[in-house]
């Protein structure tokens, strides 16, 4: 079953800086394409002040892996050096998908 990965954080109204974003894109590699993703998306809610990453995998397993196995190690190297800034999603979440409708 096809799964949303959402993480969000909240931002200051106005504020689109993507340095933490473009850190953890800029170690894994922007043409990294993981098993099971089938869409990544990134982007500010002004209207809810989030910056939002929605992505959609084939399944959670596939999404977990990633998350453990490349996503996580780099994001706790940022938040262990004191001068990134980084900060954890102030909320995540899974969520099954009733239907995908692929191009």
């Amino acid at each position: 079953m096809a799964v949303v990965f959402v993480q969000e954080w909240n931002i200051e109204p106005g504020d689109h800086a993507t340095a933490n974003y473009d850190a953890v894109a800029e170690r894994i590699g922007r043409d990294v394409r993981p098993d099971g993703l089938v869409i990544h998306t990134a982007g500010f809610d002004d209207e809810l002040n989030v910056f939002r990453i929605l992505d959609v995998w084939e399944s959670e397993a596939q999404a977990q892996a990633f998350i453990d196995g490349q996503l996580m190690p780099v994001v706790m190297d940022l938040m262990n050096d004191a001068d990134s800034g980084f900060d954890p999603p102030h909320r995540q979440s899974f969520y099954e998908l009733h239907d995908v409708i692929h191009p």
